[in-house]
């Protein structure tokens, strides 16, 4: 089979990880460091908070946007944020896609907000922001998108969305950008993560970038960074070395085990090393060579090609679905939509409605193997057996 997807892997990180292994500090110590000064370069130097994993990071961006179980002198936690921000309240709701995996919408119930599901785009598979917009209410305090597939979302056309929001109700919603797919994409120019939304990213196996598993929260305050790697380890602040961090330090606002190691962390800079020449690049060549060979083929709808997609996914829509994947696997093609749609689920059926663009592209959309390791040879095969037709 030609594979969907496939782990990369630098030749380097056996080796590195072996130091780790052998140095006897395997826990969040100066490789975590250096990684996330590594990160930092290519967001927000200190805005970076590397996690164990994606869905972590989005825990950790629902909890910064939530005021502290208790006061403390240490963080006014909204006094970084909107003036008139007026806190996360039981009721409020986070407007979202369900076409994501559930690691973006669990989060959201685990945070005791609500979810008031938005239909999605169907030329860009992203959220629809004429829905957003008439979805907007005095509820409405989180707005969670999703780059799908490392295709940008219109992020101008948020903020305007953003303004309206606060000329009707007073206030601005807080934006949460899903950046699993997106690592490497660009929105005018300027990278995904650096657009001042709380952005979050995955580390997991497959992804652009993989540390074997983790991820990162990249933050648009620097207070909002500093908390955030508060949290992550418990709510003790393991930078501070005026006092014996495990026994000394008062914890005035509880966290999490969220932290990444540096086992994890060796593996993430080996490859990020070789992310953008080794893997981006070549996905995007791919995706360039499939829009152009499959533009006009019967039974195939394009999906809109936004500037700065770095196509985790290629996906587009096909006539009759099940017939398509049948003759891709009887070809030794794997194809699949990759994720079900979370509104179907029975632990959210309470905000289910009518999603009308969603009810039909699920029965149309399908993603091909466009990866890094997607050979010359094979893409075109692949546009060979899809141009037969099925």
């Amino acid at each position: 089979m030609i594979s969907l997807f496939k782990v990369y892997m630098s030749k380097h990180a056996n080796k590195e990880v072996g130091k780790v292994l052998d140095s006897g500090f395997i826990g969040q110590g100066p490789k975590v460091k250096e990684f996330e000064d590594e990160l930092g370069k290519r967001f927000i130097r200190d805005h970076v908070v590397t996690v164990n994993s994606g869905t972590s990071a989005e825990h950790l961006a629902l909890r910064l946007l939530k005021s502290p179980d208790i006061n403390t002198k240490n963080f006014d936690s909204m006094a970084y944020w909107e003036s008139n921000w007026p806190g996360i309240q039981d009721g409020d709701e986070a407007l979202c896609t369900p076409l994501t995996c559930t690691a973006t919408n669990f989060p959201v119930l685990a945070n005791g907000i609500n979810i008031k599901w938005v239909d999605v785009d169907k030329k860009t598979l992203n959220m629809c922001l004429v829905d957003l917009e008439r979805k907007l209410s005095p509820k409405t305090k989180v707005i969670y998108v999703v780059h799908w597939g490392g295709n940008p979302i219109d992020l101008d056309g948020l903020k305007r969305i953003q303004e309206k929001c606060k000329k009707l109700y007073g206030f601005k919603p807080a934006i949460i950008e899903d950046c699993a797919h997106a690592f490497g994409a660009k929105y005018k120019g300027q990278p995904i993560g650096t657009h001042g939304n709380l952005c979050t990213f995955s580390f997991q196996a497959i992804k652009h970038l993989t540390s074997g598993d983790g991820g990162m929260l990249v933050t648009p305050h620097l207070e909002m960074a500093k908390r955030a790697k508060i949290l992550r380890w418990y709510g003790i602040d393991r930078e501070d070395n005026r006092k014996d961090f495990r026994c000394e330090a008062d914890i005035p606002e509880w966290g999490y085990k969220f932290h990444m190691n540096d086992i994890n962390a060796s593996i993430g800079l080996c490859n990020l090393r070789e992310v953008d020449e080794n893997v981006i690049k070549k996905n995007i060549d791919n995706a360039h060579f499939y829009q152009k060979e499959l533009d006009g083929v019967n039974g195939v709808e394009l999906i809109k090609e936004t500037p700065g997609c770095s196509y985790w996914l290629y996906t587009m829509l096909v006539d009759d679905q099940p017939g398509f994947m049948k003759m891709m696997e009887e070809k030794g093609i794997m194809v699949s939509r990759v994720h079900e749609r979370n509104d179907k689920h029975t632990c959210v059926s309470e905000y289910r409605c009518s999603l009308p663009t969603l009810d039909k592209v699920v029965n149309e959309m399908i993603c091909i193997p466009n990866g890094w390791w997607v050979t010359k040879e094979q893409r075109e095969y692949i546009i060979d057996c899809i141009k037969q037709g099925w």
